[in-house]
């Protein structure tokens, strides 16, 4: 294989810990994640880009944890101001200044929990984007629907979510994180055929927006070991959750993301 140097990432894998670990448990998981990555041939490569996103408190901690190893840290949220009265708030600003280089927006549980609607969700896109971040902008469709009509609904809310940036003239890639919310936390992801069809839409959609070149899909929502052999390559990754937490899934993952670059190069 190419050395990391020689070539873009074929496949992102990330792992978002939500509010599952203890402050010491996201530590220590970190840093075996910063060990496996040092170390793998998928990561080592270039083959395969990871990141990890923890809680705020962890963030610095992680960074120091993951001591130079080749994975990016993401924040799960972000404010949508840069600086000012807003009680618990985290700016960009201050993400970006201590190394973060993404930041998830549009989680189907901010919505549903915390009532962020698209309004806020395309204004702490251009808040990530004003700062150099790139937004891990999670869309997907409520109920199953057939991939066309998913399709439709991910990309009106991709369009959506840039609004406040367009119009600001921001630019820069985003990672779409495709995550149909009837299939986050259950038992089995989607099908594979459907996270396919609606992840080739959506990376159509995507070329079409010459200000955000660089952009891809990634797919959640019940994501695990055993989903990227069956995607065949297809997408470009996975944003992992629960079936990550213990760090010898992650290592399987990336074994299938290189057993699958050898078995049909990109």
């Amino acid at each position: 294989m190419s050395p990391a140097a020689d070539r873009a990432p074929r496949f992102t894998i990330g792992v978002s810990l939500k509010m599952y670990f203890t402050h010491a448990q996201t530590i220590e998981w970190s840093r075996a994640v910063g060990e496996l990555a040092e170390r793998h041939p998928a990561v080592r490569s270039g083959l395969v880009e990871l990141f990890v996103v923890p809680s705020f408190p962890a963030l610095v901690p992680v960074r120091d944890a993951l001591a130079g190893a080749p994975v990016r840290l993401g924040a799960q949220d972000l404010a949508s101001a840069d600086s000012g009265a807003f009680t618990g708030e985290v700016s960009g600003v201050e993400l970006a200044e201590i190394g973060c280089t993404l930041a998830e927006i549009g989680h189907a549980e901010r919505r549903r929990l915390f009532f962020e609607d698209d309004a806020v969700v395309a204004a702490k896109t251009a808040a990530a984007l004003r700062n150099g971040i790139t937004p891990l902008l999670c869309v997907g469709e409520i109920e199953q629907t057939p991939p066309a009509v998913a399709a439709l609904e991910v990309t009106s809310q991709i369009d959506s979510a840039l609004a406040d940036a367009q119009a600001a003239g921001l630019t820069g890639p985003l990672l779409v994180a495709y995550e149909p919310v009837w299939a986050i936390g259950a038992p089995e992801p989607a099908a594979s055929e459907h996270i396919v069809a609606v992840a080739r839409a959506v990376d159509e959609h995507l070329a079409a927006l010459p200000s955000h070149a660089g952009s891809r899909v990634i797919y959640g929502g019940s994501a695990g070991p055993g989903l990227l052999t069956d995607l065949g390559g297809d997408v470009a990754g996975l944003f992992l959750g629960r079936f990550a937490h213990d760090v010898a899934a992650v290592e399987t993952i990336l074994d299938e993301a290189l057993a699958l670059d050898e078995a049909v190069p990109a």
